[in-house]
């Protein structure tokens, strides 16, 4: 603040024009409104700071918790699989005692039949379907050639002969190459 005391001000004040005087006023009356406005833009900007740290902070949280899911949502996929095919493996034990008691070969091939029958129904219920390939023309998208041989006729030629190893698919996404033998 000036150095002058109050009544100097009002004594300096009537030796100037009176222009001279509407200046010094507006002046003074504008530097009030501009400390005001300078102290509402602080805060504003201390409340945008704040604001921003906290949707930070918010972020962060976020992305751990979803890494979080994540890694137990990869940990558990093939949970509700392996407790259906959990049921398959209680019917092979079952089986192997069987065999080891029974004398009817033919009660034992249909045991193994029905377990089997079990098994590719339980894989089918969760979407997983094998592949044709037999016959098939060799794609090299679907089929791993396993080896050639020289075709037994002339229509299987670059086709596949046999199946070594079934393809499979999981809700139409291929999981297995079928390991193939493919004619020449």
């Amino acid at each position: 603040m000036n150095s002058q005391s109050v009544p100097e001000n009002e004594a300096m004040q009537d030796k100037l024009t009176p222009e001279e005087q509407e200046q010094t006023t507006s002046t003074a009356d504008t530097a009030a409104p501009e400390q005001d406005e300078v102290a509402a833009l602080q805060e504003a900007l201390e409340a945008s700071k704040d604001q921003y740290v906290r949707l930070m902070a918010e972020f962060e949280n976020f992305r751990k918790r979803t890494a979080k899911e994540r890694l137990e949502l990869f940990q558990t996929a093939g949970k509700d699989i392996i407790q259906s095919l959990l049921e398959v493996v209680d019917d092979m034990h079952r089986a192997e005692q069987q065999i080891e008691a029974a004398a009817d070969v033919q009660a034992l091939k249909e045991g193994v039949a029905l377990v089997f029958s079990k098994l590719k129904s339980t894989l089918q219920h969760k979407g997983v379907k094998e592949m044709e390939a037999k016959g098939m023309e060799f794609n090299p998208d679907l089929h791993e050639a396993i080896t050639e041989i020289p075709a037994p006729t002339e229509e299987l030629k670059g086709k596949v002969v046999d199946v070594l190893e079934r393809g499979y698919y999981m809700n139409d996404k291929l999981i297995r190459f079928a390991k193939v033998v493919v004619g020449k």
